[in-house]
């Protein structure tokens, strides 16, 4: 069949493809195996049912990218047939390989794959590709399509998580395997195009996965030299091989993408290698069997079109009608049976481990199941009681490392880290042990300076499970992280996020480190959780809601300065974990409310005594987490902030904008809509209008018609 579709394509692309192969190196060395699946069937042929399937889903749709699918289905073939180990009944087996799609605007071929193997995707899915509320979205979304083990789609993201995955793999294997019994032993797969590899993201994960050895990963890498723009020639002409050797990785000599002998050979060798994560470079032809549109861009991003979708099925020889596959072909990919009788394999081996290990199986499963361990909320009242006890100055970064030091040692599933900010995030507990290649059972990790790679790892480390996983870094380069910090939120993953130095306090480094608009654009993120605390009591309750959260990612915020301690009725403390509270009530009526985060609400308390004092009772509420308090009830959201009391004044020393729906139209906000400046913190603070005088001015202005605007 390969015949067919050759002659079909244009001489020139030809040419270059079978140059391009004659320049790779030789094929891998390894032990010859058989090429042919369990089915009469042609390896070609299997293949045609994945590449029929996308441009019939595709074309139905009038929407989509048919081209990557066309191009990888015979590695897919290849890989899902011989190689990968799941379950289509229960998606979520323990210990199945991963398989990740990082190029996922190419996820029909994930849904074919799915779909034939067995999953509950049914053709009528496939039909409603791209369509509203259908099982099969234009890229691949976790929790909606079974199977999916990520929500992949901007690229290179799919291939960090896969190193958190990996990462996850490694540390669960070396804490929990005996000799006399292995239960964490599987692979992770990922698929990335030349789109994945040139986004810088991908050099962040690929340099840290060469670095920590994660020898289960393989990277299936597909160089069709074809994008969007067009042949990438013009933009992209790196030695990608030779770049990750760099990395440290194994590196497969290029192979011919179309050609399962050596596609199954690659991959017997890369999972021969145990202590390197392997790189396939794999030459495909995007779009093949489009007889006009294949090799080029036309293949990439857009439907066929009918007459190119009915050349097509000529030129790869396939003549059944759209969306009909042949029942031999369906048996041949179908796995129900293996992947039950592999998971009962499985089971039996941790019924011995059980025996054998009863206490290891009993903290396996219950990390898996992403159970916190008793006792953890008499630690959090220790905690509280502690910093009650002795109340003393303290940056919230402390505070948060005191808590560490407390619950971490209590909580054997976590994992750690910073981007290279260690001591100035607070991060390292005293009984933490570094993770590498060396120590696999650490749990804690340098992630170096990709806060980007970090957190989409941090990510892919939730997805695989057992494990709870935190990074840190400044505020200000969260906008590093940020695709990262979006994708963990639609994924609905409880990631864990330190984020030290969060105003203009910071200082001397100047406006480059100083956060003016993060705060307010990460709080845009649907379904984000970020805390802001303003002493170590806060800083307790925001760990303990980030610890406890089953579907939202929470981001700390934390000072790099000193806090004073807040004293709190016992009812205020209590309401702490609601996101905000009264923190402080005049001794008569209540007449204006200053609402205030993290640094700022110890100003807003001083200011309040003050306003009082001149006859003007005024309620402090501290406001630490804005997403919390909006998800309460409307009845404690009305005690909190009454619409009998219209004046309102929050501060915050960063950008204003979002918290005028809080401050109504009788309200006001201090905040900060200009970037920063170098200096000693306390000095910027004066500077910017952050004291006791210019709060009590604003304040007392509320109601007069006569806002002034924000600095």
């Amino acid at each position: 069949m390969r015949s067919v579709v050759v002659v079909a394509l244009s001489a020139t692309f030809l040419q270059n493809y079978k140059s391009k192969l004659t320049q790779s190196q030789p094929a891998c060395p390894c032990i010859p195996v058989a090429t042919q699946p369990r089915s009469m069937r042609t390896r070609r042929e299997l293949a045609n049912a994945i590449r029929a399937l996308a441009m019939d889903a595709v074309q139905r749709a009038n929407s989509g990218h048919p081209g990557m699918p066309m191009g990888m289905a015979d590695i897919a073939e290849v890989l899902w047939n011989d190689f990968l180990r799941h379950n289509p009944a229960n998606p979520f087996w323990l210990n199945r390989d991963r398989f990740l799609l990082s190029n996922g605007h190419g996820c029909m071929l994930l849904y074919a794959l799915l779909h034939l193997s067995g999953y509950d995707l049914t053709l009528e899915d496939l039909k409603q590709f791209r369509q509203l509320e259908s099982r099969t979205p234009g890229h691949p979304e976790y929790g909606v399509t079974p199977g999916v083990e990520a929500t992949t789609g901007p690229l290179g993201q799919g291939l960090a998580m896969a190193v958190g995955m990996a990462l996850a793999e490694k540390r669960l294997a070396a804490e929990f395997n005996q000799p006399d019994a292995i239960i964490v032993e599987h692979h992770t797969y990922v698929f990335a195009g030349d789109g994945c590899l040139m986004e810088g993201i991908s050099h962040e994960a690929a340099s840290l996965a060469g670095t920590l050895g994660l020898g289960r990963l393989i990277v299936f890498y597909d160089d069709n030299g074809i994008s969007i723009d067009g042949d990438v020639d013009g933009w992209f002409r790196d030695d990608t091989p030779a770049r990750f050797q760099a990395y440290g990785w194994h590196v497969c000599p290029t192979i011919d993408g179309h050609s399962a002998t050596a596609i199954r050979a690659a991959i017997e060798a890369a999972r021969a290698v145990q202590d390197r994560p392997s790189l396939i470079p794999c030459r495909t032809i995007i779009g093949f069997g489009a007889p006009d549109k294949a090799g080029t861009a036309a293949a990439h991003g857009a439907a066929l079109g009918t007459e190119e979708v009915a050349k097509a099925r000529v030129a790869l020889d396939w003549k059944e009608p759209p969306f009909v596959i042949p029942e031999d072909i369906y048996a041949a990919y179908d796995r129900r049976t293996e992947g039950a009788a592999w998971e009962r394999e499985w089971q039996a081996g941790f019924e011995a481990y059980r025996l054998r290990y009863p206490d290891r199986a009993r903290e396996f499963l219950r990390r898996m199941e992403r159970q916190l361990p008793d006792g953890f909320e008499a630690l959090v009242t220790k905690l509280v009681a502690a910093f009650k006890s002795e109340p003393k100055k303290m940056a919230t970064r402390k505070a948060s490392e005191t808590v560490l030091e407390t619950l971490a040692p209590a909580l054997p599933e976590i994992l750690g880290g910073s981007a290279d900010l260690t001591e100035s995030n607070a991060t390292l507990w005293s009984r933490a042990h570094v993770f590498n290649r060396e120590h696999p059972t650490g749990n804690y990790i340098h992630w170096g300076v990709r806060e980007f790679g970090m957190t989409a790892a941090l990510n892919g480390v939730w997805l695989h499970g057992g494990l709870r996983a935190f990074g840190a870094t400044f505020l200000i380069f969260s906008d590093y992280a940020r695709n990262a910090i979006r994708l963990a939120a639609l994924m609905k993953l409880p990631a864990i996020l330190v984020l030290s130095h969060d105003s203009i306090a910071l200082g001397e480094d100047g406006p480059t480190h100083q956060p003016i608009e993060q705060l307010a654009s990460l709080r845009l993120i649907p379904g984000l959780r970020l805390w802001r605390p303003a002493d170590g009591i806060e800083t307790v309750h925001a760990w303990r809601a980030a610890l406890c959260s089953s579907e939202h990612p929470t981001l700390i915020v934390v000072t790099r300065q000193g806090l004073p301690p807040l004293s709190r009725t016992p009812r205020a403390e209590s309401e702490i974990e609601r996101g905000g509270y009264i923190l402080e009530e005049p001794d008569g009526t209540a007449e204006r409310v200053l609402i205030a985060t993290g640094s700022e609400v110890s100003l807003a308390l001083a200011a309040a005594r003050e306003l009082t004092q001149r006859g003007m009772g005024t309620r402090v509420v501290s406001m630490p987490s804005l997403e919390v308090f909006e998800s309460q009830d409307a009845a404690y959201r009305e005690a909190v902030l009454p619409r009998s009391i219209p004046r309102r004044l929050v501060i915050e020393a960063g950008a204003s904008a979002p918290w005028f729906r809080i401050a109504g139209d009788a309200g006001d906000v201090l905040g900060i809509d200009r970037f920063g400046l170098s200096g000693p913190g306390d000095a910027v603070y004066r500077h910017l209008g952050f004291t006791v005088e210019a709060v009590v001015r604003r304040a007392e202005a509320l109601g007069t018609g006569g806002r002034p605007h924000s600095v």
